[in-house]
């Protein structure tokens, strides 16, 4: 299945290989995703340094705050922001900077699982890795394009 542009993925997520040729296929991807968030869910959002994990997450909390011109800077060195959504607060987590799972406590990972969470760099997360997270993990193509494989969310 392929996300194209314009147009939006209504079926299911689960265990997807799509096909992203442009951002705008990642934006629509990443809008799929926010229209099935719930409170207490966890997007997990794995591969390599410029695969277009924060793309993504702009993306998605832009279509979640109904504000497309939404400032969503990298949490690269604050390691967390959070945004008031229209569905709820999401945590949009980027974990590059650490090591492992020692330093989650202190930014608030725990509370933060009752909210929304989006988790760049989730290998970091270790045994504190949400079992019942959505993972989409992209992989960079040509130019813009990107190939997402999608897991999780089995019944969304």
């Amino acid at each position: 299945m392929a996300v194209q542009r314009g147009l939006r993925h209504d079926g299911p997520m689960n265990d997807s290989v799509i096909s992203l040729p442009d951002l705008a296929a990642t934006e629509a991807l990443a809008a799929a995703v926010a229209a099935r968030v719930r409170i207490g869910d966890a997007i997990l959002l794995e591969g390599p340094l410029g695969a277009g994990k924060t793309a993504f997450a702009r993306a998605f909390l832009r279509v979640l705050a109904g504000d497309p011109g939404l400032e969503v800077p990298s949490p690269t060195f604050t390691l967390v922001q959070s945004y008031e959504t229209r569905q709820g607060i999401v945590h949009h987590f980027d974990l590059w900077r650490l090591d492992g799972p020692a330093g989650l406590a202190e930014l608030g990972w725990d509370a933060a699982l009752a909210d929304i969470v989006l988790v760049e760099w989730p290998d970091r997360l270790g045994a504190l890795r949400p079992e019942a997270a959505l993972t989409v993990v992209l992989a960079p193509g040509p130019g813009e394009a990107r190939t997402a494989h999608v897991s999780g969310w089995e019944r969304r």
